[in-house]
């Protein structure tokens, strides 16, 4: 059964079934989406029932989608090629699981629900497609999809300064595909499929990350081209920098996440940002292996200076959202150290911390998208004596805060962990990150813990704040309990159990350090 390409196009024709059907039938959109996200938990439990995580590539589907003769220079050639692996398929499980969260957040939109449900279910098609695509150019275009839904669903459903956002993210964005398109071409000249006797330039991956395959004084050719090789990967690394986002390529995103609505801000976090993280393991590393090894401490770096920097900047954040989108970009800091490292646990990880904080940050919004819907209002200061009015909210704050700040029985301490092994073990290893990188980073550790207590104790302990607009503050209604009870379970399971999820990845990131031995470096793999 065509498992991906059912999760990919079964909310794409979602979205066109309504835009067929009559806007005055408001409540049909959001029953059309929930059933569609439904359908994608069930196909995608189906997947995982028998996913084997020691095979590898899994549930591939491949069908020819372009195929033009280009004269004295080859032939073009394109597929549609989509599967998954220890890499993809977690973030798959994510990707479904948050869409239907996002969705029940979503529930009490009424500003234009057939626009708004439709451009959610093209952006869920866009977003599993770019996790499944093994053909660059297809990649690229879901990649590229992603950018007019949520263009419009903040531009036009976001707060106060929306468009600003909007274009800011959208700007922001396009300046990162450009990069990526860059190479991508580049690619493609330097590369032909070794299916053809015939010079028959490909975009699939699986063939770009063979330096067999690489044409004879190509653009990119390993033998005749070590600078552009480096240019080419400094260019693409940038380019999922910016989505992911990296200091200094990441302020296009606090402002997203202040103006975004709840469920859009929740879509962003635990799912836009790992798109970066996964292009990077994707794309980046595995076809330019000699780039990653001379710009490994410089990789580290960036990822160290967003740890730290993140975190000063949360500290200082009068506005809960903005703390949290600043948390965000430290947290993924630690995912560029652990893909710096190249080692096993560093990359394993890696992953391991873009599905812990995908989980995370999803509870993280919707926490304070509960308060901004009871109020209108999400300034720290603002607040006092919670933990007095809303308990059942207290405790699922509780849980959130100290899973993101990494404590101990929570799936974010499992990912920092990993990480800091394989970065402690890089230096003896591959000495690819400096032994003073992850020593620094562990400073970003005190400082969420720092944030988030002062946030906890400014806003939950204390007396109850005395205006009148906060008088009344209703605990967790029943739809609220069904987004924050599934994530929390979730950030427990993966924190207790961490072996039920690197089960799926450690196959993966075996396979991904074994790339080091071929440029000689003593790595384990």
């Amino acid at each position: 059964m065509p498992y991906l390409s059912l999760l990919i196009f079964i909310p794409v024709v979602a979205a066109l079934v309504a835009l067929a059907i009559p806007a005055r039938y408001v409540r049909v959109f959001r029953w059309l989406t929930l059933g569609t996200n439904i359908l994608q938990l069930i196909i995608f439990i189906l997947l995982a029932v028998g996913y084997q995580p020691e095979t590898g590539l899994q549930a591939t589907e491949q069908k020819s989608w372009i195929a033009l003769s280009l004269g004295n220079w080859g032939q073009l050639q394109a597929n549609y090629l989509v599967a998954v692996d220890g890499l993809s398929f977690p973030l798959v499980g994510l990707s479904v699981v948050i869409m239907l969260i996002a969705t029940i957040s979503s529930w009490q939109v009424s500003k234009s629900r057939k626009g708004y449900f439709s451009l959610l279910l093209l952006l869920n098609g866009a977003i599993i497609g770019s996790f499944c695509a093994l053909d660059f150019l297809l990649f690229y275009v879901f990649f590229e999809f992603m950018l007019l839904p949520m263009f419009f669903l903040i531009g036009i459903w976001g707060g106060p300064k929306r468009e600003y956002a909007s274009i800011k993210f959208f700007l922001y964005t396009l300046l990162g595909s450009i990069f990526i398109l860059i190479v991508m071409v580049a690619l493609y000249l330097s590369v032909q499929s070794p299916e053809s006797s015939n010079v028959v330039h490909t975009f699939n991956v699986l063939h770009m990350q063979n330096a067999e395959n690489l044409i004879p004084g190509s653009v990119l050719d390993a033998a005749s081209s070590g600078t552009w090789r480096l240019w080419a990967f400094a260019i693409l690394f940038i380019g999922f920098a910016i989505k992911l986002p990296a200091v200094p390529f990441h302020t296009w995103l606090p402002d997203a996440h202040v103006e975004a609505p709840t469920a859009i801000s929740v879509i962003l976090a635990s799912l836009l940002l790992k798109i970066g993280g996964y292009g990077i393991l994707r794309f980046v590393y595995p076809v330019f292996p000699d780039g990653a090894v001379y710009f490994s401490d410089w990789v580290a770096g960036v990822g160290v200076v967003s740890i730290i920097y993140g975190a000063f900047n949360a500290l200082a954040s009068k506005d809960l959202k903005r703390l949290i989108a600043y948390s965000s970009v430290s947290h993924m800091g630690f995912v560029l150290l652990g893909i710096a490292s190249a080692t096993t646990e560093g990359i394993a990880g890696a992953v391991y911390q873009m599905v812990s904080h995908g989980i995370i940050s999803a509870m993280l919004f919707l926490i304070a998208g509960v308060l901004n819907d009871r109020t209108h209002d999400r300034l720290i200061e603002n607040y006092s004596g919670l933990a007095l009015k809303m308990k059942h909210y207290t405790a699922f704050v509780l849980i959130a805060f100290f899973a993101s700040l990494g404590l101990p029985g929570f799936s974010g301490f499992i990912g920092e962990v990993l990480i800091f092994f394989g970065a402690f073990q890089s230096h003896s290893l591959n000495n690819l990150v400096p032994l003073w990188m992850p020593l620094v980073a562990t400073l970003g550790l005190l400082l969420g813990a720092g944030y988030y207590l002062w946030t906890i104790q400014r806003m939950f302990f204390g007396p109850f704040a005395t205006k009148t607009i906060y008088a009344e503050l209703p605990d967790l209604s029943a739809r609220e309990y069904s987004m924050l009870l599934p994530l929390a379970v979730l950030a427990f399971l993966f924190g207790i159990l961490p072996q039920f999820l690197l089960n799926f990845i450690n196959p993966f990131a075996e396979n991904f350090t074994g790339l080091w031995f071929s440029l000689g470096l003593n790595a384990n793999p």
